[in-house]
C-alpha cells in the first residue's frame, strides 16, 4: 500500500515552479547567504548542458523557472538560457542582488524574454550594505530596479528578515513602493550557510509575536497601494493574521498547506544536482544530478525527493506532533526546521506556536550548540530552552517587548 501511495504522489505532482542556481559565482559575499556563494562550484553545467536541462524541464511541465546564483548573470550561458526557456513556453524570472545590472544588461535580458526580476534588498541603506558586506550595494540594487523597469521587465523585491533588519520593515516598504515594485516577498533568515555562523543574526521564535502583525498590516497597505506582499514558506502558520498573510487577494482566507518541496517545487544546483527546494541542505536532500539520470526519472523516483512528498503528520515530533494543525502543516518549512534542530518535523519558527507559548507566559529560546561545517547550504544545530516570556533579552528594546506582551494578551490564539 505504501509503494502505491508513493507512485500516486509522483504522478500527481510536477515541478511547476523551479528555482535554478546557474552558478555559485557571485559579486557579493553576503553575511546571511545560505549557499555561501562567492566562487563557482566544481564542474558547473556548461551552457550546452544547461540548454538540455531546459528541454527536460519543458517535458516535465515546468511553468516558471527562477534563475538564481550566486548571480545568474555571471553564468556564460545566461542570456541563451533565458531565450531557451521563453521559446519552450516557460516563464523566465530571476532573483538577483542587482549589483551588476546595468541598463545594457537589463535591455538584453528583456530582449531574451525575461519576464520578471526580483531584486533582493535587505533593509535600508546602512543595514543592507552591512548584510551584503558591500558599501554602495543598496544604491546599486535600487538603481537595478529602475534599469529593469525601464527595459520593460516587471520588478519585485524580497527580504531576508532577521534581527538586524527587523526595524527597517515599514520604511523599506515605502522605499520599494516608490520604486514601483509589483510585489514584495518577506521570508525569515534561516540559519543556513553564512547565517549559521551568525546566531546573533537569526530571529528568536517569540520575535514573530511582534513581526507577523506588522507584516500583515503592511500587506493590507499593499493591497490599497498596488504592492502585493507575500510571505515565504517559512513565515506565518495559523495565527490570527494567517488568512491575510497567505492570500494574494484582499478578501484573504488562504492557509499554509504544507511544505511544497518535491511536490510542486524543484531546486537545481549549478552542478546539476536535483533537490525538492533550492534551499534544502545539499548533504541531506540532493538527489541525482542531471548528468547521472534524466530529470524526469529523478523527479519521479529518487528516494530523497520521494521522501519529501511522502511525509505525513506521523513524521512530526515535539510541539508539531501535538499541534492541532499538524495534518495540514506537516511541520512547516523543511529546510528551516532542519537548519535549527538538525532534522525536520519540529519547527519553532511558527506564529501559532509562539502565541500558544505566550498564552502560558512562556517562550522558546534558540541556543546554538553545534557549528556549521562551512559548506553550501550547511547548518549547525540549536537547542530549545523554554523560559518566561518576559525573561531578559539584550537583543530587544523595552518598547518591542511591551508590544509583544500586549499582543499576546489581546489577540485570540487560533487563526481566524
Amino acid at each position: 500500500m505504501k509503494h502505491r501511495r508513493i507512485a500516486v504522489l509522483a504522478e500527481s505532482h510536477r515541478p511547476a515552479y523551479v528555482v535554478w542556481e546557474l552558478t555559485l559565482r557571485c559579486d557579493h559575499a553576503c553575511t546571511h547567504c545560505g549557499s555561501r556563494a562567492a566562487v563557482p562550484r566544481d564542474d558547473e553545467l556548461s551552457p550546452a548542458e544547461a540548454l538540455e536541462v531546459v528541454d527536460q524541464l519543458a517535458a516535465l511541465g515546468a511553468r516558471e523557472v527562477v534563475l538564481i546564483g550566486g548571480e545568474a548573470y555571471l553564468h556564460p550561458g545566461f542570456l541563451e538560457i533565458i531565450e531557451a526557456l521563453a521559446r519552450a513556453g516557460i516563464l523566465p524570472t530571476m532573483t538577483t542582488g542587482g549589483r551588476g545590472i546595468t541598463p545594457q544588461l537589463a535591455t538584453a535580458m528583456a530582449a531574451a524574454g525575461m519576464a520578471r526580476t526580483s531584486v533582493s534588498i535587505d533593509g535600508l541603506e546602512a543595514t543592507h550594505d552591512r548584510m551584503r558586506a558591500s558599501k554602495g550595494s543598496f544604491a546599486q540594487a535600487t538603481a537595478a530596479l529602475g534599469y529593469l523597469r525601464e527595459a520593460g521587465i516587471q520588478t519585485s523585491s524580497n527580504i531576508n528578515l532577521n534581527r538586524l533588519n527587523q526595524g527597517d520593515l515599514e520604511p523599506l516598504y515605502e522605499h520599494l513602493r516608490e520604486q514601483g515594485v509589483a510585489s514584495w516577498q518577506v521570508q525569515l533568515t534561516a540559519p543556513l550557510g553564512r547565517a549559521a555562523d551568525r546566531p546573533d543574526l537569526v530571529l528568536q521564535p517569540w520575535d514573530l509575536l511582534d513581526l507577523v502583525p506588522r507584516i500583515a498590516a503592511l500587506k493590507e497597505r499593499g493591497f490599497a497601494e498596488g504592492v502585493l506582499l507575500m510571505p515565504g514558506n517559512n513565515l506565518g502558520y495559523y495565527g490570527p493574521e494567517e488568512g491575510t498573510l497567505r492570500s494574494p487577494y484582499p478578501e484573504g482566507g488562504d492557509r499554509f498547506t504544507g511544505c511544497p518541496a518535491g511536490r510542486f517545487v524543484m531546486g537545481i544546483e549549478s552542478d546539476g544536482a536535483i533537490k525538492g527546494c533550492p534551499s534544502l541542505q545539499t548533504r541531506y536532500y540532493a538527489g541525482a544530478t542531471v548528468r547521472q539520470r534524466p530529470l524526469a526519472d529523478t523527479w519521479r523516483d529518487d528516494p530523497k525527493l520521494v521522501a519529501l512528498r511522502a511525509r505525513t503528520a506521523d513524521d512530526l515530533w515535539g510541539f508539531c506532533r501535538e499541534c492541532p494543525f499538524a495534518e495540514a502543516c506537516r511541520g512547516g518549512c523543511t529546510f528551516t526546521a532542519h537548519s535549527i534542530l538538525g532534522r525536520p518535523g519540529n519547527n519553532p519558527y511558527c506564529h501559532y506556536r509562539a502565541r500558544a507559548m505566550a498564552a502560558q507566559g512562556r517562550r522558546e529560546r534558540l541556543v546554538p550548540v553545534e557549528r556549521a561545517p562551512g559548506t553550501p547550504f550547511d547548518h549547525g544545530r540549536f537547542e530549545l530552552v523554554e523560559e518566561a516570556l518576559d525573561a531578559p533579552d539584550p537583543g530587544r528594546t523595552l518598547d518591542v517587548r511591551r508590544r509583544v506582551a500586549k499582543r499576546s494578551r489581546s489577540l485570540p490564539l487560533l487563526a481566524g
